[in-house]
Order: structure tokens, then sequence, then C-alpha cells
């Protein structure tokens, strides 16, 4: 990918944070804090954070979307981290808010900031955070899958710790996954809307289909449906895939299920929030169909009459790295900056617990074959601003 493309979509991003909201059980164990971005400390707030918390308890608030912390995905697995965290230190206290609109996150921010040490913000909707932050040097935030909005061209901030996902390389174990499970030998991706994080996973899927196809002997085919296909929100770059078009709405979600179900598809990806529950009711009236969940473990949510329709679910471990981040802030170490979080630090991956997953012998090992190169960097799968090192292309080429 161009350099200049990268840079074109910093610029673009920051235009497009106030209209974009985040998409699509795990547990605080494995990997590593730092993450792989730069990590480096900057920007004016040069407020004293050292201290927060200790002896006293963390007061700790999460402003999430209006779907709040109980979603049973993105916003409850960064909930989730807290809780955590507060069975350790019964002395801290977590405060669950909602900003339904986001077009006030921001002011939603504002509104509670002045009562609590620590602010964790989830989504995209939340970037602008940074002039909140620059102006309460001495509260910490914790912005989950996007870096703070530039101020003055500063980038990173002392006080936000802010992590962003590679949502490619689960949704690449998620392609291996559907490609050597398939009966019908067609399988399909469902997407939310399609935000940069939720092309990622896009990607990365039909990445993964492509290479078990030329590696693993399947031959598998990816199912697209015109009437439903997306349009990437930044470089407003048709990318196909089967689009909801909403987080939230499951009646719209039930309606692409059906529509992939009936063209054949017996794998369904599904990166869509609350609105994939939809698909998640297609794939049980077919019996035969199964799912692959995202961002967290779903398989709870696959129960029905006839048993369970999810196959695995593929990982964005934000519950771990929330509860890193607030053990640093509670032992004085925390840290500021942009970090990328991938399989180096065990924040992508794939459910293998036993009792949670469907998968076949044979997939399970060649997804932990897989997972191993991914977590080297052997396989560097691609995503919507990255070609990776497959010879796939991006959605640019």
């Amino acid at each position: 990918m161009k350099k200049f493309k990268l840079a074109t979509l910093i610029i673009m991003v920051i235009s497009m944070l106030c209209l974009m909201l985040a998409a699509c059980d795990n547990t605080p164990a494995g990997g590593s804090g730092s993450g792989s971005g730069s990590g480096s400390s900057g920007g004016d707030s040069d407020g004293d954070t050292g201290n927060i918390g200790i002896d006293t308890g963390l007061r700790i608030v999460i402003v999430t979307s209006g779907s709040s912390v109980d979603d049973g995905s993105f916003n409850q697995n960064n909930y989730e981290g807290i809780l955590d965290f507060i069975a350790e230190n019964p002395g801290a206290t977590v405060q669950a808010v909602t900003s339904p609109d986001i077009a006030t996150s921001n002011q939603d921010v504002e509104a509670v900031v002045a009562d609590y040490d620590v602010i964790v913000v989830p989504g995209f909707q939340f970037a602008s955070v940074s002039a909140v932050a620059l102006e309460n040097p001495d509260k910490i935030f914790i912005l989950v899958d996007d870096y703070p909005q530039a101020v003055d061209g500063v980038e990173e901030f002392d006080n936000i710790y802010a992590m962003r996902f590679k949502e490619q390389e689960s949704g690449f174990f998620a392609g291996i996954a559907a490609a050597m499970e398939t009966n019908s030998g067609k399988v399909a991706f469902i997407g939310g809307i399609p935000f940069p994080p939720v092309v990622n996973y896009h990607v990365g899927f039909n990445a993964g289909v492509q290479w078990a196809n030329e590696n693993l002997g399947t031959d598998a085919e990816i199912v697209n449906l015109p009437a439903y296909g997306g349009t990437e929100v930044v470089f407003e770059i048709f990318v196909g895939g089967n689009y909801i078009m909403d987080f939230g709405d499951q009646a719209q979600g039930r309606v692409v299920g059906d529509a992939l179900i009936n063209e054949g598809v017996d794998i369904l990806f599904i990166a869509a929030g609350g609105a994939g529950l939809g698909a998640f009711a297609s794939a049980m009236d077919a019996t035969d169909v199964k799912v692959i969940g995202c961002d967290v473990d779903q398989y709870s949510f696959g129960v029905y009459a006839g048993g369970n329709v999810v196959l695995t679910s593929v990982l964005k471990n934000m519950r771990v790295n929330v509860y890193r981040q607030l053990v640093a802030i509670n032992n004085g170490t925390f840290q500021g900056g942009n970090y990328t979080l991938g399989a180096d630090t065990d924040s992508s991956g794939f459910v293998s617990a036993e009792g949670r997953h469907q998968l076949d012998p044979a997939t399970l090992s060649a997804l932990n074959d897989a997972f191993a190169q991914v977590k080297s960097g052997a396989i560097q799968p691609p995503s919507n601003f990255f070609e990776g090192n497959l010879g796939f292309a991006s959605i640019f080429d």
C-alpha cells in the first residue's frame, strides 16, 4: 500500500470519527500489555496521574453507546475488564453511563469526567476525547478501538491509553475455519456498518478463505450479495460483502442471514454487534448452518432447541487490555500512548476452549498453526489499509 494512502487515511479518519459507532467473554490472561504501537507519551497534559487510586481505590466510569454494557459483545467485553480489576481491588468502583447519540459523545464524557479518576470510552465516536483529556490532565482515559483525534498536531497524550486492534488477524482465522468446516462449499461474511474495524474483519476473512483454498486443500466460495454490499466509510470504496448497515437492527440482520442461507451458505462469519443476532436466528431456523462469532466468545448466544449454531468465535481481547491498563494505573506504572494490538500480545485469536466450540480436530490444528505464524509475523493478513505479506489484494487494489 502506498504511503500517501496512509497519510490520507489519517486526515480522513479524523473528519469521519464523529459519524462512526463501534461494531461487533474472555478471561484476563495471556499476552503482554505493551502493545505493538509506538507507545510513546506526548501531548500537553502534564498533570500527575501516577498516584491515582492508590490507597483510596479507583473511581472508574465507562461511557458507551446506547447498547450499554450488557450488549453481550463489544461494550460488555470492555466492562468485564473493569469488573475483573474490581474483583482484585474491592476498593475500586465503576459506574456505567450510556451515550446514545454519537453527536454528543464528547459532551457526555465532559459531563461525568469531574467525578471519576479513570474514564473508559469504547468506540470510534469517542476519539475526540483528546480535547477533554487536555482539559483534565489529572484524569486518565482508556480509549478502545481508535486513536485520539489530534490537537494542534499532537497525536499522543500522556493521560490517554488508546488501543486499536488487528481485526484482520481474527478475520483470517474465521476464514480458515469457515473454509475447512463448510459442507455446502459456500461461506459468507456479514458486517454491521463498514467502518474500518469491521472491514478489517471482512478483508481478513476473505484472505483466510483464500489462504485455506491455496494451502489446505479446501475449495470454498465466498458469497457476496450485491443488494447488501457495503461501501467503506473512509475512502468510500465499495467493498462488497454483506452489510446490515446497522449494529442494532436484528430484524435486518435476519433478512441478510436468510438471504445468504437461501443461496446455499452454511457458514456465516458475523461481525455486526446486536444486529448480528438476527442472523444467528436465521442459522437456528436452518438447523444445518453454523456461525462464527465475533469480538468475544459468543457460544452462549448460539444455544437453541436443536443444539448450538456457534462453530467458534474469533476474538478482539479488549477485556484483558482494559484490565491491564487499570492495573498499571493502580500501580503507578501507566504510560499513555497509541497502541495497535494483535496476536503478538494475545489480543487477537479464536476460541478453542473445550465446550465452547465445535471445530473438527483437523481445523483446530490448522488454526493453531496459523495463529503461531501470525503471532511470529510469518503471516500478515491484509486489512482495509494494509496489504499484508500473502500477496492478496487489499480493497484498494
